[in-house]
């Protein structure tokens, strides 16, 4: 099964340019913004789950973030990245990995997952990813979760994915974090549809 999963990755990240995916954003405006809300110091350890070739690090890194870790299950998509960042090679760590197999000996200050999660569709894959989150983070480290909501779309990249609401969302994390904030937004995608996300706050108790 996770060698399919790899196989399936690779072959979207070989294939398709960075704007004919249904995530890609030139400029993730709310992912920043809510990174920024943490107040985190600048070279305070920030990751990125699932990331792919997105442009947050980009961004981050603009803003003067130095201390920046990008994980993706797709060495493609990690090479990729790490081309376009030939510059800045020395503010980011790249990690080819499954969310779920991600296991580091340092904590970090903020854990960012735009892309994963809503594929995660079995239950101990998602009690998995909780404790690699609270374990993966500092005491009062920030959790940022945009994953697609019940208005969302039921498959993405041809895979099944699982739809949240924030009742969905406290009754997974709720023990371990504290809600700070929670919205929807509508992402367009490249080929000019709607995709429904949920984008929620965590504080790690």
């Amino acid at each position: 099964m996770e060698n399919t999963k790899v196989a399936h990755w690779e072959n979207v990240f070989a294939t398709k340019a960075v704007n004919e995916v249904s995530w890609f954003q030139e400029k993730p405006e709310s992912s920043i913004q809510l990174i920024q809300s943490c107040k985190v110091a600048k070279d305070a350890k920030i990751i990125d789950i699932g990331g792919g070739d997105s442009f947050l690090i980009d961004h981050l890194i603009a803003k003067g973030y130095t201390n920046l870790y990008l994980l993706d299950i797709s060495e493609n998509a990690i090479e990729r990245a790490k081309k376009r960042l030939a510059d800045h090679l020395d503010k980011v760590t790249f990690i080819v990995s499954n969310s779920l197999d991600f296991c580091m000996n340092d904590t970090f200050e903020v854990w960012h997952d735009r892309a994963s999660f809503h594929f995660l569709t079995d239950e101990n894959d998602v009690q998995k990813y909780k404790s690699n989150v609270s374990n993966s983070l500092k005491a009062n480290g920030n959790f940022i979760l945009a994953t697609f909501s019940e208005e969302g779309p039921e498959k993405c990249s041809g895979l099944n994915i699982t739809q949240y609401s924030v009742e969905k969302l406290e009754a997974i994390f709720g023990e371990d974090f504290e809600l700070e904030n929670c919205f929807t937004e509508e992402h367009t995608t490249p080929f000019d549809t709607i995709q429904d996300f949920i984008f929620c706050n965590y504080k790690k108790i």
